[in-house]
């Protein structure tokens, strides 16, 4: 991953942006330290895929022989009692 300093970051850039879109990570620091990230679209989307599936696994499991009993409606309201 490049890391590079804000200012110069902000003078290069178009140049991170292509590097960025051909896959590339880049940090960028302020003051020495991390201030942001630029990363390939397709990247973020497919970690977010991922990390929502991942999610969805945890509480399949996590519910496994659990039941709710009553109707939604009621099993909402008293959530948010």
């Amino acid at each position: 991953m490049l890391t590079i300093p804000l200012a110069e970051a902000k003078n290069r850039l178009s140049e991170l942006l292509l590097r960025a879109e051909g896959g590339e990570d880049i940090a960028i620091t302020k003051r020495g330290r991390l201030a942001a990230r630029l990363v390939p679209m397709a990247k973020t989307a497919r970690n977010r895929k991922t990390e929502v599936a991942e999610i969805f696994q945890r509480l399949r499991v996590l519910s496994r022989g659990m039941r709710l009993e009553g109707d939604l409606k009621a099993i909402a309201r008293e959530g948010l009692d």
